[in-house]
């Protein structure tokens, strides 16, 4: 409906156009001639209106739909700054002296290149200027976020693909200690439904988890969590579409991904790594404890025995190579602390109270 109408005021003023040019300008011609040009501004307006206007109404009409809040308004205050500017431009020249037709197309020619220049500098650096001016990306429903329990703005986590699949965030959110909003980016569940519809049995069955997951979590009383479908198209890596979208929202990134984490790092956003909390939750050990373990396979080094807690640390037992397949007690000798998570270095409780006593 406003495509056509869109045609129906470019026909009108291509109309205008042509009578004002013919009969006030070119009144010499004769009138065959003058109602050719009165049809010809018609057409052309019709051409201009139908096809130039109508593509591009198409095109901003799209980017008006996945535009925010502070998006439009940093495009507004653009398209005001470039009035100002353009009224100041004409201002300053000579427009009143020129004749009424060329002073007018003059006008129009400034004002369209000035407002357009400034909307589209506005438009590419909408995020700096949103943030520089305390603009959140407060799109959201307000009425389904929940506050948290000071009333404070709402905290926005980003979900990314690794923490979706991986499953330990729907405890962590069940278990209470992650408040705020858990927002799953619209390019993120796109990546998981292409996971999901792999031709490799493995990712599928890894997609087809994350879905199920994210699936009981929406229905989960205590957990809010939404789907926010912007995208940046001028974008094709998710992990970097995720680091804009969370600098847009002065949101945190919750992931498994080392890389994601290196690059929000960089750009100074902060990130919930599941993994590094799973690390620092695993029981302590020191140095002369006591554990029962259970001896499944050997070490690197000759005579080294390799065991595992229950929460997947690994336990490197000096000399307990010949225990293979048996359940010992080992007395811890050192923990190293890596990026990958804990390793405990023990041995066997008989070996270790004997060379205690013969040092004594």
């Amino acid at each position: 409906m406003f495509l056509k109408l869109l045609t129906f005021l470019a026909v009108f003023f291509g109309g205008i156009l042509g009578f004002l040019l013919a009969f006030a300008y070119l009144p010499f011609l004769g009138i065959i001639v003058k109602f050719g040009i009165v049809l010809a501004g018609i057409f052309g307006g019709f051409f201009f209106g139908r096809f130039v206007l109508g593509n591009c109404w198409l095109r901003w009409e799209q980017r008006f739909h996945n535009a925010s809040i502070p998006e439009l308004l940093t495009g507004a205050s653009g398209l005001l700054f470039g009035l100002l500017v353009s009224g100041l431009i004409l201002f300053s020249l000579p427009v009143g002296r020129l004749p009424e037709l060329p002073g007018t197309l003059l006008a129009l020619v400034v004002v369209l290149l000035t407002t357009g220049m400034m909307v589209k500098l506005s438009w590419a650096k909408r995020e700096e200027i949103s943030s520089f001016f305390g603009l959140r990306a407060e799109f959201f429903d307000p009425a389904g976020m929940k506050e948290n329990r000071w009333g404070n703005r709402p905290v926005y986590k980003l979900l990314d693909t690794s923490a979706i699949i991986d499953g330990r965030i729907a405890d962590i959110c069940r278990t209470g200690f992650l408040e705020g909003n858990l927002i799953v980016p619209g390019f993120v569940l796109a990546e998981l439904q292409k996971i999901a519809d792999s031709s490799d049995s493995l990712k599928r069955n890894r997609g087809r988890r994350g879905l199920d997951i994210l699936n009981k979590m929406q229905k989960e009383p205590n957990i809010s969590i939404r789907i926010y479908d912007k995208d940046f198209a001028d974008l094709s890596d998710v992990d970097i579409k995720i680091v804009r979208l969370a600098k847009l929202m002065d949101a945190r990134v919750i992931t498994n991904d080392f890389n994601l984490n290196k690059v929000a790092e960089l750009y100074g956003v902060p990130v919930l790594n599941i993994n590094e909390l799973a690390n620092a939750i695993k029981p302590v050990a020191l140095p002369g404890e006591e554990i029962l373990v259970h001896v499944i396979k050997d070490g690197k080094e000759h005579g080294q025995g390799i065991a595992y807690l229950e929460d997947g640390t690994m336990i490197v037992v000096d000399g307990g190579r010949r225990y293979i397949g048996e359940e010992i007690h080992v007395t811890v000798t050192s923990v190293l602390q890596t990026a990958a998570g804990r390793m405990i270095f023990a041995k066997p409780k008989e070996e270790f109270i004997a060379k205690t006593g013969a040092l004594s």
